[in-house]
C-alpha cells in the first residue's frame, strides 16, 4: 500500500512471483476461453474471455491463482496459455468439444458481436478437491457456461464476484449476439461482488430494477473512460474514469476492473469503496493499450497511472 495515494501497490506478502504450489490459492477464476476473430494474428484468433484476463490481472496484481478454463481443440494449445502459467497462475485445461468464438465489430465506440461457436458447459466436476477451500472466487461466463452448479462450490464464508455479461447476452439464430434481460441465477444470489458494463443492461432498467437479480452483492456498472458506479446496500458510490492515452484494444477492459476490484476485496478488504473503484479503473485504463492479454497491467504499472494522476504515456508490458 502506498501511503502518498493510499492505493494497494502489489506489494503484499504471498504475492504471485513468489507462488509455490503446495501453498493455499487466494482466488479461483471459472470460465471458457473464447476465441475473438483476430485478422492480425497468424491463427486468424486471439485468445480472450473473462476466465484469461482476470487470472492474468489477478496474478499480476499480486493474487495466487488457480484457473479453470475451458478450451477447444485449438485454444488448448495457446500460447496465452503460457502467458497464464508465466504470471504464476495454476492452469486446468477443461476439453471442450465447442468452445466460445466470437467476431468483434467496433464501430462509433460501441461493439457488435456475431458468434462463430457457442460453448459447451464448464463442469463444476472439473474443479481440483484442493482447490476447494479457496476464499475468492471470480465467475467469469461468456456463453453461459459457467452454471448454476458453481454457486454451490464456493465455502458459506467465501467472497465470490460475477461477470455480469455473459449471464445478458443470446446466441441468436442469425449469427448475432443479443442482448437479453437479466434473470434469476444461482451464481447472483450467491455472489458478493457482480460487474457489468452498461452497455450489457437494457435502457431504461433501473438499479432497484437489478437489485432484485443480485439481493446480497455490490453491483458495479462500469462505462470505460466515463467512469461508472457502485452500489452497496442502499448507497451509491460512482467514480470517474481514466482514460487511455491510446487505445488499442478494449477487449477485457472489464475483466481486468474485476479483477482488481476482488485483489481490493481480498487483500484490503475494500468492497467497492472509492479507493478500489479508483484503483479497478487504472487497471481498466492500462488494459486497453495492449492487443489481447498483452495490454493486462501489472500492479506498477496500475500505481503510476493512478500516481500520474492522468494517463501516463508508456504502455503496459507482460
Amino acid at each position: 500500500m502506498s501511503e502518498a495515494d493510499g492505493v494497494y501497490d502489489g506489494s503484499a506478502d504471498g504475492s504471485a512471483d513468489s507462488f509455490d504450489s503446495a501453498e493455499r490459492l487466494d482466488l479461483v477464476v471459472v470460465g471458457a476461453a473464447s476465441r475473438d476473430v483476430a485478422l492480425d494474428d497468424a491463427r486468424g484468433w486471439r485468445l480472450g474471455g473473462a476466465v484469461a484476463y482476470a487470472s492474468l490481472a489477478a496474478a499480476r496484481l499480486g493474487l495466487r491463482v488457480g484457473c479453470v478454463i475451458g478450451v477447444d481443440g485449438p485454444a488448448a494449445g495457446a500460447t496465452e496459455l503460457d502467458l497464464l502459467e508465466a504470471a504464476g497462475v495454476l492452469v486446468r485445461r477443461v476439453p471442450l468439444e465447442h468452445g466460445p468464438v466470437f467476431e468483434n465489430i467496433e464501430r462509433d465506440g460501441r461493439r457488435r458481436q456475431r458468434w462463430l461457436s457457442r460453448s459447451d458447459a464448464v463442469p463444476a466436476a472439473a474443479l481440483p478437491a484442493e482447490w476447494r477451500r479457496t476464499p475468492g472466487w471470480l465467475l467469469g461466463p461468456v456463453a453461459g457456461e459457467v452454471g448454476g452448479e458453481w454457486a454451490t462450490v464456493p465455502e458459506t464464508d467465501s467472497r465470490v464476484a460475477v461477470g455480469w455479461q455473459g449471464l445478458l447476452r443470446e446466441f441468436a439464430d442469425d449469427g448475432w449476439v443479443k442482448q437479453v434481460d437479466p434473470a434469476r441465477s444461482p451464481l447472483l444470489e450467491a455472489c458478493g461482488l457482480v460487474c457489468a458494463s452498461v452497455d450489457d443492461v437494457a435502457p431504461g432498467m433501473g438499479l432497484t430494477e437489478l437489485r432484485a437479480f443480485a439481493p446480497f452483492a455490490t453491483i458495479v456498472l462500469t462505462a470505460g473512460d466515463r467512469g461508472g458506479l457502485a452500489m452497496r446496500d442502499s448507497r451509491l458510490v460512482r467514480y470517474p474514469g481514466i482514460p487511455a492515452p491510446h487505445v488499442v484494444d478494449p477487449t477485457g477492459a472489464g475483466d481486468v476492473l474485476l479483477a482488481a476490484l476482488m485483489v481490493m476485496w481480498l487483500l484490503r478488504g475494500d468492497v467497492a469503496t472509492s479507493r478500489a473503484l479508483r484503483f479497478a479503473a487504472a487497471a481498466g485504463s492500462c488494459a486497453v493499450e495492449g492487443a489481447g492479454l498483452a495490454g493486462v497491467p501489472t500492479a506498477a504499472q496500475v500505481v503510476e497511472r493512478l500516481r500520474a494522476g492522468a494517463p501516463s504515456g508508456s504502455p503496459p508490458g507482460a
